[in-house]
């Protein structure tokens, strides 16, 4: 498909200058390129948001009936029209959003093949249960069937409630060693201390959700140069899924002690050097609400522009995607408002340049 010459006009974040940007057959340069059609011309331009959890077939708006195929479509259109340009998926009930991209005119997506988690041990239907000592084996499967990442979920409720870890110190480290043999990335969920504590010693590059991490947990995460990704948005549904497995009204009252300090524990990560990146869970809420999860990360005491690189350009460098620079894929969204500012502006998406096409609804 023919590709069109276009020209924006404005602020380039997150360098802060006011610039021409040029789309010539797919890529961006900052040299002028005759006949290019004006698409955008004063206000702020971003290399393109990024959810960095989310699960597409889950929580879709397809309509009831839809096809595993249909339901990751239209997750990706919607995370598309939020001004989402690239999605990491850790992890999913199937491997339909693998052919999920700009091919097609949806966001690049990068996948973390099934679910990994012993039989009885996760959402019933969503995972791909596997014996624990045969973890690593199927890590480097997902790892491959995805191209990108393998996720293990680490742990899960039980009766009345209490989350208990899924599997051992050892088979842990088995499993991060495999896939990274096999030259993949591997996450981990994560939610109580003693399964972000294994995980991090067996060499983990992620960790999902982390959501009672404490500071030494971040400080050594920093030490290691791993990523988090706090999920802010599903607090309500942390909650809500451990009343469901009959949690009791006080271990209630100690998660929701446990989630009031979030914020603060992922202000430290920032603080110690960990690569915090954004990520709704989309399937436990709506798609599209990126922008929720970086006005969390504001509250929570990040800058704005590390909120905004969270979600965005430092995003992009963590899924080694360049941001708007000479020569590269041309991503693009422009705001009229300048979302450093006020992250609602991030709700206003006014172009969508995605691989070098506009998108258009």
């Amino acid at each position: 498909m023919a590709q069109e010459r276009l020209h924006l006009r404005g602020v380039v974040l997150p360098g802060g200058d006011r610039r021409d940007v040029f789309v010539r057959e797919g890529r961006i340069t900052f040299d002028p390129v005759p006949g290019a059609r004006t698409v955008f011309d004063g206000g702020y331009l971003l290399p393109g948001l990024v959810d960095c959890h989310a699960h597409l077939a889950l929580a879709s708006p397809a309509p009831a009936g839809a096809s595993l195929e249909e339901a990751v479509r239209a997750s990706a259109r919607r995370q598309l029209a939020a001004g989402v340009l690239a999605i990491r998926e850790p992890g999913g009930p199937s491997h339909h959003s693998h052919a999920i991209g700009p091919h097609i005119g949806l966001p690049r997506t990068f996948g973390g093949g099934r679910f990994l988690a012993p039989p009885g041990r996760y959402v019933p239907g969503l995972s791909r249960d596997v014996d624990p000592g045969r973890l690593a084996e199927a890590a480097v499967e997902e790892y491959r069937a995805s191209g990108y990442w393998a996720k293990v979920v680490g742990d899960f409720p039980g009766p009345g409630g209490r989350i208990t870890p899924n599997f051992t110190r050892d088979q842990l480290a088995a499993a991060a060693a495999a896939v990274h043999a096999a030259g993949g990335r591997i996450t981990i969920h994560a939610i109580i201390p003693a399964v972000i504590e294994i995980a991090i010693d067996a060499g983990f590059d992620a960790i999902e959700h982390g959501t009672s991490a404490g500071p030494e947990h971040v400080a050594e995460m920093g030490r290691r140069g791993m990523a988090l990704v706090p999920t802010m948005l599903i607090g309500d549904g942390i909650l809500g899924m451990l009343s469901g497995y009959g949690a009791s009204r006080s271990e209630l009252e100690r998660w929701e002690a446990i989630l009031d300090r979030q914020g603060e524990v992922v202000r430290l990560a920032v603080e110690a050097g960990v690569t915090v990146l954004a990520g709704t869970d989309a399937g436990m809420v709506d798609h599209g609400l990126i922008a929720a999860e970086i006005a969390n990360l504001r509250e929570a005491g990040l800058s704005a522009g590390q909120a905004l690189g969270a979600g965005s350009w430092d995003a992009r460098r963590f899924l080694g995607l360049p941001g708007i620079e000479e020569g590269a894929p041309a991503d693009i969204v422009a705001y009229r408002r300048d979302p450093r500012a006020e992250t609602a502006a991030l709700d206003e998406p006014v172009v969508r340049i995605l691989d070098g096409v506009e998108v258009r609804d």
